[in-house]
Formats: structure tokens, sequence, C-alpha cells
């Protein structure tokens, strides 16, 4: 079974984050990968609205990591600008992600190896001009549900397409 979506502008991008940011638990892992500018970013921007984040939600590409308090923290990596598995320990990525919030990692798929068993992998890929399609791939048994529960959330809300 294919578990994938398309959205056909920003704002419905930003829509099914906000649906998936609900079914959220503490050591949830979602790792996002695609091209620069595919829309990981402002997924997670929804991810944030629907956790009730107040406050912009940007790139943490010159930061690493950017913490969101809401309902549930939202931990936001970039991991573009690392060069070697072995920074994310400087950064704390393993003590991140095992913590009381879900963690997004934008360019996740480069470091595979050093994410949990358990995790959700969201490709975006450009499908036109505005329009995405999300590729989901969980690995483990929470990873597939929460994938199957935010593809059954996206197709009942029917605004993103």
């Amino acid at each position: 079974m294919t578990l994938e979506f398309s959205t056909s502008d920003p704002d419905a991008t930003g829509r099914a984050g906000a649906l998936l940011g609900p079914l959220l638990v503490p050591g949830d892992v979602v790792a996002l990968a695609g091209d620069l500018g595919a829309g990981k970013t402002r997924l997670v921007k929804g991810v944030a609205h629907g956790l009730g984040v107040d406050g912009p939600v940007t790139s943490p590409t010159f930061n690493l990591l950017v913490v969101h308090p809401g309902t549930l923290p939202l931990y936001h990596f970039d991991l573009y600008r690392l060069e070697h598995e072995a920074e994310l320990e400087d950064i704390g990525f393993y003590e991140t992600i095992e913590g009381d919030g879900a963690s997004f990692v934008e360019w996740g798929d480069r470091f595979p190896a050093s994410l949990p068993a358990d995790r959700l992998l969201v490709v975006v890929h450009r499908a036109g001009d505005q329009e995405r399609r999300f590729e989901l791939v969980p690995s483990g048994r929470r990873a597939g549900d929460l994938a199957a529960a935010w593809l059954a959330a996206v197709r009942e809300d029917g605004a993103p397409r």
C-alpha cells in the first residue's frame, strides 16, 4: 500500500502539517527529506500550528535546533550544514529525540543510522510549481500507526490536495 498524499499549494501543505500535530506523542521522530525549497519547513510550520505553538517557525539551518513550546514540545532540527555524523553528539541530538517532545529532522536522510528504528520518513517531492507530493515511509510500529492516522486525517479533511 502506498502511503502518500499531495497538496496543491503552500497553504495546503501547512494544513496537512496542522493535521499531524495533534497526532504526535512524546518520542515521535519524523525525518524529512526533499530538495531545497520543497516544503519541509512549511510542513513543520503547520505541525507547530497544530501543536499550538505561538511565534514564528523558521528553518533552523544556522541554529541546527530550535525548540518550540506548545501542547507538546516541538524539536525542529536541520542537519543540512552538518558534515559528519559525530557532530550530532555536539548538538544533543540523541538526548533530544528521546525526550518529552516530538522531533522533526530536516535532512534526516543524511544520517539514517543515527535515527531511531521507529521513525517516520516523509519525502517531499515537487510535483509542479506549488504542488507537492508527500511520501510516507514508516519504520516501526508507532511510525506505521502515525502515518496511517495522518493519512486518514488528510483524506477526511479534504483540504490538502
